[in-house]
C-alpha cells in the first residue's frame, strides 16, 4: 500500500504547482503589479533558457546526431503523432471540453519533449543516454519553431494566438538567443554550472511557477473558474488519461516494429511520449494573448503529473529486465 501510494503521491513541485494556482486563484496580481511581474518573467525565461545551453555537452549532440534515424522517429513522435491525436479529439471541444481548454489539448500536443526529465528516465532503465540527451535537446531547440506553426494548422484563428511569424521571432529571441549565447559560453561556464547543478535546478523550477502564477492570476481577473465548469475540468484529467495511454504503447509497437534495440527503444519511448512544461509554458505566455493562458496551460500541467508516474514505473521496470 505504501509503496503504491508512493508512486502516485505527487512530487513537491506538482505541490508546488497547485499552490501556485491556489495563490493566483486568491491573490492574483493586477495593473502595474502584474505589468512588473511580466517583464520579470520574461527576464527570467531568457536566464532559464541560457543555462539550459551552457548546460548541453557539445560531444552528446555530436554524438547522438549520428543516430538520425532515431531521432526522425522520436520527432516524427512528437510532432506528427501526437497532433494527429489532437486532431481526433476535435468532437470534444464544445462538448466535453471549453474551446480554451481544447486549445489547451491540441497545444499540449504541438509541444517538444522535455529534457531532463527524459534523460533521467533514459539513464534509470538503461537506455541510450548520448542520443536521449541530444534527442530531447533537438526537439525542444526544433520547438522553437514548429509549435507555433503547428498550433497556425491545428488551431487557426480560434486560438486567440499573435501572429505566427511574429510569435516565431519573439519566442527565438527569448528562448533559442539566450540557449545558443549559454552554449557558445559553455567553454568557460561549465564548471560553474556544474557545480551549481542542484541550485540551478529550483532556479527552473521557480521560473515555471512565476509564469504559472502570472498566467493564472491574468486568467482568474478574466473569471476563468467561472466559465469552466467541473465537468470540463474532469474532462481534461481523463484526455491527458488517454493521450498518455495510447501514446506510451504506441510509441513502443512503433520501435519494435521498426527494428531498433532495446537500448534505442528506451529514449524512444520516453522522450517521444513526454511534452515539456518548462519549454510549454513561455511558449504559451509569447503565443497567447489575453485571459485565457491559464486555462490554455492547464492541460500541459495535467500531463506532466500522469507522465511523470507512469515513466517513473515503467523505468523501473525496463531495469528489472535489464538486470534478469
Amino acid at each position: 500500500m505504501i509503496r503504491w501510494w508512493s508512486r502516485l503521491r505527487p512530487d513537491n513541485f506538482t505541490l508546488a504547482l497547485l499552490a501556485t494556482v491556489a495563490l493566483a486563484t486568491l491573490l492574483p496580481l493586477t495593473g502595474t503589479a502584474a505589468d512588473g511581474l511580466d517583464r520579470f518573467t520574461d527576464l527570467a525565461i531568457a536566464a532559464l533558457f541560457f543555462l539550459h545551453g551552457a548546460r548541453l555537452p557539445r560531444e552528446s549532440i555530436i554524438a547522438g546526431l549520428l543516430h538520425w534515424r532515431l531521432h526522425l522517429t522520436i520527432l516524427a513522435c512528437t510532432f506528427v503523432l501526437f497532433p494527429l491525436f489532437g486532431l481526433v479529439l476535435k468532437p470534444l471541444a464544445g462538448w466535453a471540453l471549453t474551446p480554451e481548454l481544447y486549445i489547451g489539448v491540441l497545444f499540449l500536443c504541438a509541444l517538444p519533449s522535455t529534457v531532463q526529465s527524459s534523460i533521467a528516465f533514459t539513464s534509470i532503465a538503461g537506455g541510450n543516454i548520448s542520443a536521449a540527451v541530444c534527442a530531447a535537446a533537438l526537439s525542444s531547440i526544433l520547438g522553437v519553431f514548429l509549435t507555433p506553426l503547428l498550433m497556425t494548422l491545428l488551431a487557426g484563428a480560434q486560438g486567440a494566438m499573435a501572429n505566427p511569424l511574429h510569435a516565431v521571432g519573439a519566442i527565438v529571441l527569448q528562448l533559442l538567443v539566450p540557449f545558443v549565447a549559454g552554449h557558445l559560453l559553455r567553454p568557460w561556464i561549465a564548471r560553474w554550472v556544474e557545480r551549481q547543478r542542484a541550485l540551478l535546478r529550483y532556479t527552473d523550477q521557480g521560473t515555471i511557477l512565476l509564469v504559472v502564477y502570472a498566467a493564472f492570476g491574468e486568467s482568474v481577473t478574466g473569471g476563468l473558474w467561472s466559465k469552466t465548469p467541473g465537468s470540463a475540468l474532469l474532462a481534461t484529467v481523463l484526455v491527458a488519461v488517454l493521450l498518455l495511454a495510447i501514446a506510451m504503447p504506441g510509441i513502443t509497437w512503433l520501435a519494435r516494429r521498426l527494428g531498433f534495440s532495446r537500448q534505442d527503444e528506451i529514449p524512444i519511448v520516453f522522450c517521444g511520449s513526454k511534452k515539456s512544461l518548462a519549454t510549454g509554458v513561455p511558449i504559451a505566455k509569447v503565443l497567447f494573448a489575453g485571459g485565457s493562458l491559464g486555462a490554455i496551460v492547464l492541460p500541459i500541467m495535467i500531463y506532466h503529473q500522469l507522465q511523470l508516474i507512469v515513466c517513473a514505473v515503467i523505468a523501473q521496470r525496463y531495469a528489472r529486465q535489464n538486470a534478469q
